[in-house]
């Protein structure tokens, strides 16, 4: 986007999660312009009664220009296939952008969660790839900046039956503990490291602060806060 054209940008940058539902807006730097407001996810978690929570949350907000959005599951081309903690089969098919820009007004731009904090981390060389360890497990990867297909990672069989949701996921680390639960998440970097050919990785979510173990130098954990830019990028950096 030229820069002219970007400076006038001031994006509304919503975060959808299982239990909330966060937003801010953002100048076209990812610079917040305000406070991130929340409001409790809703349930049932359907899209309609989403839309009406994030109505609710921004009723206050100062006025913007375009909308960002990061969905806990598999987005393609702004439509909603996967929402495995607000309920598959609610979201399945959805055309989730279309259905926000009929509401909001304004130009409306929905991806993967982690695939927006993502953008608002990385350094924009080489191949990039983030994980958020939280509920389960998000992922993102990226090269030069750019997002790269969207991969559920999180679902794909580390060990047994077990996915990495499973596996690393909240519910493991609580059930395990921190000891073992660091011993699984060492194989699991050892498993990305050799499949990826990752240039870095970030590691985000609110669990990333129980990690104990050494981290290679391309290795570095970051917060939420680091990836609120991610709104803003994913109009000015993608096409």
């Amino acid at each position: 986007m030229p820069a002219k054209k970007a400076a006038s940008l001031s994006i509304l940058s919503i975060d959808i999660g299982g239990s909330h539902i966060k937003g801010t807006i953002l100048d076209h730097k990812g610079k917040m312009l305000q406070q991130y407001t929340k409001v409790k996810t809703p349930v049932p978690a359907s899209p309609d009664n989403v839309i009406k929570a994030i109505s609710v949350l921004i009723s206050g907000f100062d006025p913007y220009t375009h909308v960002s959005v990061g969905f806990p599951g598999y987005v393609r081309e702004g439509v909603i296939w996967t929402a495995p903690n607000l309920g598959t089969g609610l979201w399945a098919g959805i055309p989730f952008s279309k259905m926000l820009e009929k509401t909001l007004k304004k130009p409306v731009r929905v991806v993967n969660d982690a695939d927006m904090q993502g953008l608002g981390i990385v350094k924009g060389k080489g191949l990039e790839a983030l994980i958020t360890l939280g509920t389960g497990m998000g992922f993102a990867l990226l090269h030069n900046g750019h997002l790269l297909p969207h991969l559920e990672l999180s679902h794909h069989p580390i060990t047994g039956k077990k996915d990495y949701d499973q596996y690393i996921g909240e519910a493991a680390l609580k059930k395990i503990g921190p000891e073992a639960w660091n011993e699984r998440m060492l194989k699991v970097l050892r498993v990305l490291k050799t499949v990826i050919n990752y240039d870095r990785l970030y590691i985000g979510g609110g669990n990333a602060g129980d990690l104990t173990m050494p981290l290679d130098k391309n290795i570095k954990r970051v917060s939420n806060r680091d990836g609120i830019k991610g709104g803003a990028r994913l109009w000015t950096s993608q096409p």
